[in-house]
């Protein structure tokens, strides 16, 4: 069994290795002086003006699902595009259908004006 894990074992360890040895160049080789403006803090490249604890846009949250939804939607294209010749007719009416909620989906937000942000 240890022999089947092995492989996994031996690339985890190599990529372990790779990134801790590049964590080490980083901080041997970087330059530590860090001045005040690194230091300070920062909301999207520019300095707080308001209370961190105030509410997000609605806008902000339907912009966020809607790219999860089409991120996902890139994510199940690949496996299918690779096993094409397997999945057949089938598969290409199955992938079809999706394409096509998803598509509905996105008019109908567009139409809503989810993205647009005035």
């Amino acid at each position: 069994m240890l022999q089947e894990y092995f492989p996994i074992l031996v690339f985890s360890g190599v990529a372990a290795g790779i990134g801790l040895l590049l964590l080490g160049l980083g901080f041997a080789i970087g330059r530590g002086a860090k001045d005040e403006e690194k230091l300070s803090p920062y909301e999207c490249g520019f300095e707080a003006f308001e209370d961190t604890r105030t509410k997000f846009d609605v806008r902000y949250y339907l912009v966020a699902i809607l790219f999860i939804i089409f991120d996902l939607e890139i994510a199940f294209l690949f496996p299918w595009a690779v096993s094409l010749d397997t999945v057949g007719k089938f598969g290409l009416l199955a992938m079809a259908l999706f394409l096509a909620i998803l598509v509905v989906g996105f008019i109908y937000e567009w139409k809503k004006g989810a993205l647009e942000w005035d």
